[in-house]
């Protein structure tokens, strides 16, 4: 059996900020090489704010993104940034509850990055690679790409490493699901993928079923 695709570094090595009213490009002042940078923010920008800082720092590059929903201002940001060819080749991955909560949004996408470079599925993952022949920078973060005013988090590292484990799992999504958005409904399995293996044996039983919301105000 293949090993897990994991990735480690050492511990104690990040420059950690809060950035309450900072914009993305000065909130990852500094950040070069080797370096990663955690970050609290209050929301004040987006991830595509953020991608557009990396990408000020690496030049053109490859971009693998997946995000759970996104604005139309938000996707007219990735066109521009493509017309510009600061974007050389984008894979999108999105969450197959973005087709039916923004179907307007569907044809756009389409449209403007092709069916073949999209892929929906059940996911809540965010995570951004932005590679090219120098850099290998991962961004993880609770940010969607839509302007969401709340406290939010963001890790920026540049290590090859860990991007080839993103890249791994995002190839391998790519190949199971079909281009385009369509509304899955399974998890994907993301077949090529090694998993960690549980120490103990276990077998999934029954879903759990939702209770009733609790009462607002105690009892009556």
């Amino acid at each position: 059996m293949s090993a897990p695709v994991v990735a480690t570094r050492p511990v104690g090595t990040s420059r950690k900020r809060v950035s309450k009213i900072a914009n993305a490009a000065d909130t990852l002042a500094g950040f070069g090489h080797g370096t990663e940078v955690d970050v609290l923010t209050f929301g004040q920008f987006s991830i595509i704010d953020a991608i557009e800082a990396v990408l000020d720092i690496t030049g053109p590059a490859s971009v693998t993104l997946a995000t759970w929903t996104a604005a139309e201002f938000d996707l007219s940001q990735i066109e521009a940034q493509l017309l510009r060819a600061r974007i050389t080749d984008l894979r999108l991955i999105i969450d197959r509850s973005f087709v039916s909560r923004q179907p307007r949004f569907v044809g756009l996408i389409h449209d403007r990055f092709g069916a073949d470079s999209v892929r929906s599925t059940r996911t809540h993952a965010k995570f951004v690679v932005i590679h090219n022949v120098e850099w290998s920078v991962v961004i993880r973060t609770s940010m969607n790409l839509n302007h969401n005013p709340r406290l939010e988090y963001m890790q920026v590292v540049d290590d090859t490493d860990l991007a080839s484990m993103y890249l791994a799992v995002a190839d391998a999504l790519f190949k199971e699901e079909p281009p385009g958005l369509e509304n899955r409904r399974n998890v994907p399995e993301l077949v090529g993928v090694a998993g960690v293996e549980p120490s103990v044996p276990v077998r999934m039983g029954k879903t759990p079923r939702v209770g009733y919301a609790p009462r607002m105000g105690g009892p009556k």
